[in-house]
């Protein structure tokens, strides 16, 4: 049996200009791989007539359900709606339920007069089914021609997903039999993408037709993904196991979890499996370590906070830094970030502590200490360990990458320690 695709049209200026990121697309695929149906084509187009047309006709050929999303506003610039109205040989009409669930919205949740151009958004092509909007005045709109569907969306993030959640989905699960995707997905970090490639070669040259291995390299790790479609769902899960215990003694070396969880995700499940605590004293990262720790639920139970030392006169006050220290080997040394994983783990009574001290660039080197050098410390109550790195990137990913490194050190010492 053949595997269902759709394609993926968002429309925007905004879009293309990079003023906005593109988040729908991706939240839509995802959607749409948990129910068997593949993303054949995403694109992006600006708010003109013709583009919009060409992709239409263009992703016609290639998919069998078009997904459509932004240009339903109520300015000028959203075309969306009367171009489809062209598109599928239609004329404008009123939508009398949905002209009275956007007078609802402004007469007794905004509490706003409604205006001519508001109570335009229920007009629609006569040739759509309306999907209703509930977190929102433009409803999506369902088409269909030769036996395939085109489904128009509004760009709004959270007005988009409800109506892909409660219409759209649904519909789709009912009009096609999908069969299974499934995913396995594990992080190595510690080798890159090509030495990894090469360590399992001889794998990934063994793989049947039907399993897919995919590279998805960033910052310092790589999530290796395995991939298979068919319509038995535990046959392919069966098949998908036996490949993924096999790609995984293969990286064992290199092995930072087995799930598709980022680096601070699967420090935060060792933590609490463990039942221990970490803090963070950040000086060059200026409290993103503590942000990526913190911003998953539950981080409550193995997080207690960290100190942002961003000065020196930080360091000196409240992580007990010596002033001749600094005045000495300077805040980016392995001495400085000694002391201040030591103090952070003491102040926050925790199991463990980062401590992380570098130059992120573009400024503040020397011929001693270039842009990029960084120094790490890991703290227990029975050692601290620390390494030097070099990055060679702009700032922002100097700071990412050193808070990957920094959390991949803590997990080493977790593992060993366990």
């Amino acid at each position: 049996m053949n595997k269902t695709y759709a394609s993926i049209i968002t429309i925007g200026d905004e879009l293309l200009i990079g003023q906005v990121v593109d988040t729908n697309s991706s939240w839509i695929a995802q959607e749409l791989n948990k129910i068997g149906i593949g993303v054949k084509h995403r694109v992006a187009v600006g708010d003109n007539w013709d583009d919009i047309w060409e992709a239409l006709d263009e992703e016609t050929k290639k998919a069998s359900i078009i997904l459509i999303t932004g240009g339903l506003g109520p300015t000028a610039d959203d075309i969306t709606k009367p171009l489809l109205c062209k598109y599928f040989n239609g004329k404008m009409i009123v939508d009398q339920p949905t002209l009275d669930h956007v007078t609802h919205i402004f007469n007794h949740i905004l509490k706003r007069t409604m205006i001519e151009r508001n109570a335009k958004q229920a007009e629609v092509p006569d040739t759509c089914t309306v999907l209703k909007n509930e977190r929102g005045t433009a409803p999506g709109m369902l088409f269909e021609r030769a036996g395939k569907i085109f489904v128009a969306m509004p760009g709004v993030p959270h007005e988009m997903k409800w109506i892909m959640s409660n219409h759209v989905l649904p519909l789709l699960l009912k009009r096609f039999n999908t069969g299974f995707i499934a995913h396995k997905t594990l992080l190595t970090a510690g080798i890159g993408e090509s030495f990894l490639a090469e360590l399992i070669k001889d794998f990934e040259e063994a793989l049947p037709s039907e399993v897919k291995l995919a590279y998805l390299p960033n910052y310092g790790m790589v999530r290796l993904r395995l991939t298979s479609w068919g319509m038995d769902q535990n046959n392919l899960n069966n098949i998908l196991d036996n490949h993924f215990n096999l790609l995984k003694n293969n990286v064992k070396d290199y092995l930072v979890i087995d799930e598709d969880l980022p680096m601070e995700a699967a420090v935060g499940k060792l933590l609490k499996a463990n039942n221990q605590t970490v803090a963070t004293a950040e000086s060059c990262t200026g409290g993103y370590i503590a942000h990526l720790l913190s911003v998953h639920p539950g981080s409550s139970s193995f997080f207690t906070g960290t100190v942002v030392s961003y000065a020196n006169i930080i360091k000196e006050r409240m992580l007990g830094v010596p002033h001749e220290m600094l005045m000495t080997v300077g805040a980016v040394s392995e001495e400085t970030v000694i002391q201040m994983a030591k103090s952070v783990r003491e102040i926050m009574q925790t199991d463990y502590a980062i401590a992380v001290s570098g130059i992120m660039g573009p400024d503040g080197a020397t011929e001693e200490k270039p842009v990029g050098l960084v120094w790490v410390a890991v703290a227990n109550k029975n050692q601290v360990i620390t390494k030097s790195f070099h990055f060679r990137f702009d700032r922002r990913r100097n700071i990412e990458l050193t808070a990957t490194n920094a959390l991949n050190m803590l997990r080493g010492v977790i593992v060993d320690n366990s």
